[in-house]
């Protein structure tokens, strides 16, 4: 490979990695087909040397030793992982790129942070804000008004209505549905709480915490109730 082509890697090769590479061939086809650039898979702790669903994997460490510039996104849905990753990659001088599906839609004056994934039919609305390394999986949606912080993961079809506040490393599982705010009161997601596949969140939820159900409740008080039961 020639040191002027760049080199664009995927980090993850597990089944999101596998389902947004397709995304990135097609946003990706000119340079490629051009010979411009370089498309692999990265994996932590790999040699190489191998390919998936036909594309060359590249170890981290051989990727990040590239001579070549290089440019990076994070296909794992874990956000501690995405983070650990990204800041690694950020040290070592290779550029974030972000991964916009054909068919996502994205509004009128919104910004999204570096490195994002947006999958197909995955919409952003109106004067929202999106932090850092943020993965919108297929027809999930962030309404008008929002605020989203680093790291954070919607599910597939998972919805934030208007006036929301997810924090950091949140997590919203598929499917779940976030009551809109107000103006005088956004509807808060805090810093890492999970929201569970299909919940419907009425009420904010505090940072750490995980809530499920219709309507959404502690998963620590509804175990709670489960073991008071005698009948």
């Amino acid at each position: 490979m020639s040191s002027d082509q760049a080199l664009y890697g995927l980090v993850g090769a597990g089944g999101h990695g596998r389902e947004v590479m397709p995304l990135v061939r097609t946003q990706l086809a000119s340079i490629l087909s051009s010979g411009a650039a370089r498309l692999v898979f990265v994996v932590e702790n790999d040699v190489g040397g191998r390919n998936v669903n036909g594309i060359p994997v590249m170890g981290l460490d051989e990727f990040l030793d590239s001579r070549s510039p290089k440019f990076f996104n994070v296909a794992i849905a874990a956000g501690d992982a995405r983070q650990r990753i990204a800041l690694n990659c950020e040290a070592c001088g290779a550029q974030p790129f972000s991964i916009i599906a054909a068919t996502a839609i994205i509004h009128d004056d919104v910004e999204i942070g570096p490195g994002a994934i947006l999958c197909p039919f995955a919409i952003v609305q109106s004067n929202s804000r999106i932090g850092r390394y943020f993965h919108a999986n297929s027809y999930s949606s962030i309404a008008h008004d929002c605020v989203v912080g680093d790291y954070v993961t919607l599910g597939p079809r998972a919805t934030c209505n208007g006036r929301g506040r997810i924090g950091n490393h949140a997590y919203i599982g598929s499917g779940a549905v976030i009551r809109e705010g107000t103006p005088e009161r956004a509807m808060v997601i805090g810093d890492r709480a999970i929201v569970g596949m299909g919940a419907i969140v009425t009420k904010p939820v505090a940072a750490g915490s995980t809530v499920i159900g219709n309507p959404a409740r502690l998963l620590e008080k509804l175990q709670s109730t489960d073991a008071s039961c005698t009948r």
